[in-house]
């Protein structure tokens, strides 16, 4: 990993010592940081500093990992270049995955050098994001400026990816109760394996909350979403709060699968809606994680979770009428321009969903009707013949014609 900026000696010795600190509590395994001769200038076994690492072999321990560690420096300075290594275990650890680990080393460079370079900086990123996604965020431009001063870019449009790994995080005994250096590990390994996944360049945008909640402000705009678009696949939606939500449920569940593999324990994703502008990160926060605790309880575990997947449960669930009404106007979407088709459902559910009645009221034969119907469930996904869908259709249907009626 290179890092911009600084010029000295003592500062790459610094930076790597708070490095092979903080990874080796981390990853409970013995670090080093050699310099470009292959000097040990900082290690979690302070009688290799100074020496070759061969030299300091004498466990019998294997090399698990090597990161390059590159500090460049500006004009007329001098680079200093180096590289983390990181061993096997100590003696009763559990081995993390080489993958996860230099993730984590990578991210713990980067809060070394970037992030904790200037006073109180970690805790107030922190409590920039909280604020952010509790909707607490002031000025609009004071907020974008703030945010650069710490190291973010909010610029592109962003949704909010929840994940609740308080399994792994609170640790595999439903009775025990871990340490806050614990919690504090295991949180930092669920935020590298995200930046890791999402090769983000630091863990500026993702922070760890309480109780094992990991949230990522995911630019989520066609570019960055490129990976998982299917462009010959099914089209996004349409509508500003849902566009490219299909390539991000993607993502998320690729996620998921990486986070499933890395912890070994029970993971679930919330994913929200982008919603424009500052405030539009709080809302998007409260979709993921409506999304996240309905879920759960109705789909079940190690799922990736959004408010149009969820059902009936959605309309039930969710105490927000504006979110209500706009997943209706999501649902029924395709159907805007398919003003017979809303007229035939409207008939079907006067006539208690009976297709005789209905095709009679209708005066249309009965094949006719489940041609339409079928076209329903080929454009909204949603079948009418289905109990379940039939009422997430009628609730749709009510919804946004009492939305129409108060505007």
């Amino acid at each position: 990993m290179a890092l911009h900026g600084i010029t000295h000696r003592a500062e790459f010795e610094r930076i790597a010592g708070a490095v092979t600190e903080r990874a080796a509590e981390l990853l409970r395994a013995r670090v080093r940081v050699v310099d470009d001769r292959g000097v040990v200038v900082a290690s979690s076994d302070p009688d290799l500093v100074g020496r070759r690492p061969e030299e300091g072999a004498s466990d019998g321990g294997t090399t698990d990992i090597r990161v390059p560690l590159r500090l460049d420096a500006t004009a007329g300075g001098t680079a200093n270049a180096g590289e983390v290594i990181v061993d096997a275990p100590l003696p009763g650890e559990d081995a993390i995955p080489p993958r996860l680990a230099q993730a984590l080393v990578d991210l713990v460079v980067t809060q070394v050098a970037v992030v904790d370079r200037l006073p109180h900086q970690p805790e107030a990123r922190n409590k920039f994001i909280y604020d952010l996604l509790h909707g607490a965020a002031g000025d609009q431009a004071a907020v974008l400026r703030d945010a650069k001063l710490l190291g973010m870019d909010l610029a592109p449009p962003r949704a909010v990816v929840l994940i609740d790994a308080a399994a792994f995080v609170r640790g595999v005994a439903p009775d025990a109760v871990p340490s806050q250096t614990e919690v504090r590990r295991r949180s930092q390994l669920v935020v590298a394996s995200v930046v890791g996944f999402f090769h983000l360049p630091d863990d500026t945008i993702c922070v760890a909350g309480g109780d094992g909640e990991v949230a990522v402000l995911k630019a989520s705009d066609s570019k960055n979403l490129a990976s998982w678009v299917d462009h010959d696949g099914d089209p996004e939606p349409a509508g500003a709060s849902w566009a490219n939500l299909v390539a991000l449920k993607r993502a998320g569940r690729a996620l998921l699968a990486r986070l499933r593999h890395d912890t070994g324990a029970v993971v679930n994703v919330g994913i929200g809606r982008y919603h424009p502008g500052i405030p539009g990160l709080a809302r998007s926060y409260d979709d993921a994680r409506a999304a996240l605790l309905l879920g759960r309880r109705v789909h079940g575990q190690n799922r990736v979770h959004c408010l149009d997947g969820l059902g009936i449960a959605a309309f039930v669930g969710l105490a927000d009428e504006r979110t209500k009404v706009d997943l209706a106007t999501h649902l029924l979407s395709p159907l805007d321009h398919e003003p017979e088709l809303l007229r035939t459902l409207d008939a079907f559910f006067e006539e208690d969903r009976g297709p005789a009645a209905t095709a009679a009221g209708l005066a249309i034969h009965r094949n006719t009707l489940a041609y339409r119907l079928a076209k329903v469930a080929s454009l909204t996904g949603l079948d009418p013949r289905r109990f379940d869908d039939a009422v997430q259709i009628r609730l749709a249907l009510v919804l946004r014609a009492l939305a129409a009626d108060a505007a």
